[in-house]
């Protein structure tokens, strides 16, 4: 393999506020907590993060959606940076923080940056109902929205039941079979102290609660937290004296698309993902075979589906049927999935969750979660633009 970017960097240390549905900590707090507990989970000084970049840019609206700035952050922890960034709401992905940090450290701007993740939809909503991107008293609604509310879609789960009916319109599934993603998700959310949901599941209680938009019931969909997710991405020769074996970036895939955009290749059982995963592989000798555990994206839990088939881990209309029954993704299954309960029922981080839960699982830290002798874990973001990451130990 050439001499790529994300080969000169390392991930070196995690950290996650306590999650509220809501908090009482301020969005600040919630992103100090996170922030200072990755630094010391390094095993470095506030003095040698030289690098900060958070997702996405801060945001007055959708009630919530990213409260707190990288300056506000970098202030408030006394940081002298050399660099600092905002992921782009229209970059590859929740991930296009991650990716900013490891392109900023290939060219040698800085050595060890911090780079979080914040909400405070909970507040949010607790405060005002018009506190989301589609509230009424909105006159104007632009960005991704405006490709579809004009249709009568006022919500991204009338956009993700197109594809989840779809699916199973062409590849002969349905509800039954899609459930297991949230059974599952519930299941091992329920071995994560700080899930916001860790009652159990059965696939009956799935079938049975309220249609949202059809045929996409309430336990397909995501769930807004007060919250925030860090990570320590360093560089790789400056890792080495970090506290962790630092876990590799051993590739990354990214794309856009999607309608999203505006763009429709006129197929709802495929997403622009495809290339993402086509990216990832082309940049590592490993195969989807070598993946230990899978930490995919489930803003809806149809995400989980066309991302599994786009990262190539089954085979084109073989999602649902791996699912089935929920053995195969287990903790103790072929390929465990969400092993901390994912967006479903831990809370939605937009995608930072499932990458602090992977690292969770590559330095064996999961405890009744563990999944035995994870060494690769491939991770994915995203419903719009789009962000793979496979991870590695050695």
């Amino acid at each position: 393999m050439p001499d790529l970017p994300e080969r000169n960097v390392r991930i070196t240390g995690i950290g996650q506020s306590q999650v509220g549905r809501p908090s009482p900590k301020s969005p600040l707090q919630l992103t100090m907590d996170a922030a200072l507990e990755a630094i010391a989970d390094a095993g470095l000084r506030l003095s040698d993060i030289d690098g900060i970049v958070n997702y996405p840019v801060k945001s007055s609206e959708g009630g919530g959606i990213s409260p707190v700035s990288a300056g506000e952050t970098m202030t408030a922890l006394g940081l002298q940076c050399n660099w600092l960034a905002s992921g782009s709401h229209e970059g590859p992905g929740h991930m296009a923080a991650i990716f900013e940090a490891i392109l900023a450290i290939s060219a040698g701007l800085c050595r060890h940056v911090l780079v979080f993740r914040s909400v405070a939809q909970a507040q949010a909503r607790l405060s005002s109902r018009e506190s989301t991107l589609l509230a009424g008293s909105r006159s104007r609604v632009d960005g991704n929205n405006a490709w579809t509310v004009p249709f009568n879609a006022l919500s991204p789960a009338n956009l993700w039941a197109l594809f989840a009916q779809a699916y199973f319109d062409k590849y002969g599934y349905g509800p039954e079979q899609l459930g297991w993603v949230a059974v599952n998700g519930r299941c091992n959310a329920a071995l994560n102290p700080n899930a916001i949901y860790r009652d159990p599941i059965t696939i009956d209680d799935y079938l049975t609660a309220r249609m949202i938009s059809t045929p996409l019931r309430l336990y397909d969909c995501d769930t807004h937290i007060d919250g925030s997710t860090a990570l320590i991405v360093s560089a790789a020769d400056a890792a080495r004296d970090c506290r962790n074996p630092p876990i590799h970036i051993e590739a990354i895939g990214l794309t856009l698309g999607g309608l999203g955009y505006g763009i429709h290749r006129g197929d709802f059982t495929c997403i622009e993902a495809e290339r993402a995963g086509a990216m990832l592989w082309s940049r590592t000798d490993l195969k989807p075979r070598d993946v230990d555990v899978m930490q995919i994206y489930d803003g809806f839990s149809i995400h989980t589906v066309l991302w599994t088939e786009a990262l190539q881990l089954v085979g084109k209309g073989e999602a649902l049927a791996f699912f089935d029954g929920g053995e195969r993704i287990a903790l103790t299954g072929e390929l465990p999935m969400n092993t901390g309960g994912g967006q479903l029922s831990a809370g939605r981080f937009h995608g930072y969750g499932h990458t602090y839960e992977a690292c969770i699982q590559l330095w064996g830290r999961g405890g009744a979660r563990q999944v035995s002798d994870a060494k690769v874990s491939a991770v994915c973001n995203g419903g719009y633009g789009y962000g793979a990451l496979l991870l590695r130990t050695d």
